[in-house]
């Protein structure tokens, strides 16, 4: 029996834009149009996002590790975030020499539980890194109101979060700093790359020095680094793309919301199913759409992801809690971090996707819930 057409689990939406500008980009884009759109991307990502700094990447990583390096987090500091998030996101904490202090997430939003970020606080906290995760939104007043009292940095992961505001304010904007991703995967798309931002004019500079191998803005010596920094800069073709890619943003956040409003109709029906929340004074980007199956179900996440396989759809995991990786430094798992990992999958949800297609990974999933 043949299988049915492959769901694919996300693919960026490639128009004719893309394409012209980054065939524009190629021909022309060398010796002193270098930069042209690498820069034209920067000015209109900060006036997107609603800061006056930007500076374009080559992926989100080298984003945060830059920014966390700028505020001089470094060997003897600890780092507060959530127990759920990708290795991206403390990857660049252990880099520099600090430790990571892993504490719970909420069990609704999936991101940082504020309680447990202010039991975490040591007198050698130096930063909370906010994830926005799937595009769902930290308590930014919460949070931003202990970093006030703490003399701590808050700064976001918005890796996920294009489209998301909170409080009318866009996520990214709100830290010391922001940090994006554009992956393949991800709303907005250059393959590759990420972008830092800031309001902080001082952050900004040494972050672009760091950026391009300690060389500071207006050196007339050339070749000159002033410190020792980073090669973290974004090409000027990817940024070609991300022009392109950030003319529709409206658009594309538009249809990935439109999905995500698609599957909560389909599941309306079944109580044991939650989805991505949304509280009240918050707008989310709606990046991945994301299940979590009541406990008392008895359905898991390895047995709905199996169901997947076998439909052809390329459903994914959530979040593994980091302080299960081997490698980590040893901190307990968060209870609300293991249950939800247990409990969830993502759902595919490219721009392109038919509602049939929808149908499909809605009814697989009904049918792994109902059955149980």
């Amino acid at each position: 029996m043949n299988k049915p057409e492959r769901i694919p689990l996300s693919r960026p939406s490639i128009t004719d834009r893309e394409v012209e500008l980054a065939t524009d980009a190629a021909r022309s884009g060398w010796g002193a149009q270098c930069y042209a759109y690498l820069e034209r991307f920067e000015v209109a990502f900060a006036n997107h996002i609603g800061v006056p700094h930007a500076i374009a990447t080559s992926s989100c990583t080298g984003a945060l590790h830059m920014g966390l390096a700028a505020l001089g987090i470094g060997a003897g500091d600890e780092v507060i975030l959530a127990d759920t998030n990708w290795v991206a996101s403390v990857a660049p904490v252990l880099q520099l020499g600090a430790t990571p202090v892993l504490v719970d997430i909420c069990a609704d939003t999936w991101c940082l539980d504020v309680d447990a970020v202010r039991a975490a606080i040591t007198p050698r906290t130096r930063a909370i890194i906010a994830v926005h995760l799937y595009g769902n939104l930290c308590d930014m007043d919460a949070l931003q109101t202990l970093g006030n009292e703490y003399g701590i940095a808050v700064v976001e992961d918005a890796a996920e979060a294009i489209g998301s505001t909170y409080l009318g304010q866009r996520a990214g904007a709100m830290g010391a700093f922001g940090v994006f991703s554009f992956h393949g995967s991800k709303t907005i798309s250059t393959g590759e790359g990420g972008m830092f931002v800031t309001s902080d004019a001082r952050l900004y500079d040494k972050v672009l020095s760091l950026s391009n191998h300690g060389r500071v803005k207006g050196q007339t010596r050339q070749f000159w680094p002033e410190m020792l920094g980073f090669k973290y800069k974004m090409s000027n073709l990817q940024a070609a793309l991300g022009c392109a890619q950030l003319e529709r943003v409206e658009a594309l956040v538009a249809r990935k919301r439109e999905i995500l409003q698609s599957y909560r109709d389909a599941f309306a029906g079944e109580s044991s199913i939650r989805m991505n929340p949304e509280p009240e004074g918050t707008h989310i980007g709606a990046w991945m759409p994301t299940v979590v199956v009541d406990g008392q179900s008895g359905v898991m996440a390895n047995g709905m992801l199996e169901k997947f396989v076998h439909a052809n759809i390329d459903a994914r995991p959530f979040f593994a809690p980091l302080s299960t990786l081997p490698w980590m430094p040893p901190n307990a798992t968060g209870a609300n971090a293991q249950s939800v990992y247990e409990r969830a999958v993502n759902l595919p949800s490219f721009h392109d996707m038919t509602n049939d297609q929808i149908a499909r990974v809605s009814y697989v999933l009904l049918e792994a819930v109902r059955r149980a």
